[in-house]
């Protein structure tokens, strides 16, 4: 173990340095931006700082090697009020396979725009049609412990946006790691790598005209189609760091730290903490995007409720609150069994 700490506490420390290094926004250059909405509200609830506190379902959005050290079947649904009455579904389910690993699979529908009018420069009070707008992801999870300390995982996943009769499609990894130390009763330290795939650009009926080549009134009529852009999925890199400063039979208090590193902005830090009683009630506060330019973000706090209907099932309940400044704060609720 010490050799291993030799090697990964250089590494760490010499990503973090690099990751601050730069103060470049690159904010409006990647598609896909509902993938940085974060997901779970335990983890938002502790301001996001999530990488090596992972341990449930969630795991598959912040780090998906937490779900090797889940020690239980799981399954969730979250629901997020946006801003700008914008609604982010997402839905997880994990299953043990003993020394196999976990699998797991995942699902995030954003819907932001339903009903809205088409206009043009040529019909500015509309045509009479209506379109609408959207996002979706689809994904596999899959995690296992090499170790009793060290953990993998990864996620495979479908990205599909739309609005209109224009749609995007990208393909999308997510890889993780998770490495336990037998000290602050338990120190941890992880590393993820999110949405790293292909480009995505719209296509469809739409960007389609009918050109014509040739003098006025006597050339051919050619049909020609508009070449869009294609953009980048929202890269993010994650180095976090947790601990249980107290952890005793009745109470736990975790403490996480997250650097993040997003390609199309600068980099933040991320801060929470947890406080658990019996590991049935939870009290949670932390602060998400510390140093990152122009943020909106800020606080965040949290409740949660993890409670045995019968022997083998528990019902998971968890709200969040995150402030974001100038606009409107946002809510996030989750609802989850364990078996």
């Amino acid at each position: 173990m010490k050799k291993l700490l030799k090697i990964l506490f250089p590494v760490v420390i010499v990503s973090t340095m690099s990751m601050f290094a730069q103060d470049i926004s690159k904010s409006g250059v990647t598609a896909a931006q509902f993938l940085k909405i974060g997901i779970g509200s335990r983890a938002i609830g502790m301001g996001s700082a999530f990488a090596a506190t992972a341990d449930d379902i969630s795991a598959v959005y912040w780090n998906p090697a937490g779900l090797a050290v889940n020690k239980q079947n799981e399954a969730l649904f979250n629901h997020t009020n946006w801003i700008a009455d914008v609604g982010v579904d997402f839905a997880a389910a994990s299953l043990k396979l003993g020394e196999f690993g976990t699998l797991g699979a995942f699902v995030t529908v954003m819907k932001s725009i339903d009903g809205m009018m088409v206009r043009s420069i040529e019909v500015p009070e509309g045509t009479g049609e209506l379109f609408d707008a959207g996002s979706m992801a689809i994904g596999l999870s899959y995690a296992r412990s090499l170790t009793e300390d060290f953990s993998i995982g990864f996620n495979a996943k479908y990205i599909r946006e739309y609005i209109w009769h224009e749609s995007a499609v990208g393909f999308a990894l997510d890889a993780g790691v998770l490495y336990k130390i037998d000290i602050l009763n338990e120190f941890r330290l992880a590393g993820s790598i999110s949405n790293f795939g292909t480009k995505m650009q719209l296509d469809g009926r739409n960007i389609l005209e009918i050109k014509q080549v040739g003098e006025q009134g006597q050339g051919n009529l050619i049909d020609t189609k508009i070449v869009l852009e294609e953009w980048e999925l929202p890269l993010t890199f994650r180095v976090g760091v947790a601990a249980d400063l107290v952890k005793t039979n009745d109470m736990r208090l975790t403490t996480a730290v997250d650097a993040v590193h997003p390609n199309d902005h600068t980099e933040y830090v991320n801060t929470g903490f947890e406080y658990a009683w019996n590991e049935l009630i939870f009290a949670r506060a932390g602060y998400n995007s510390l140093f990152e330019k122009d943020s909106e973000k800020g606080v965040t706090f949290g409740i949660g409720l993890n409670y045995r209907l019968v022997q083998a099932v528990r019902v998971v309940f968890d709200y969040a609150y995150q402030d974001f400044g100038r606009l409107e704060e946002v809510h996030y609720f989750t609802f989850g069994l364990k078996f």
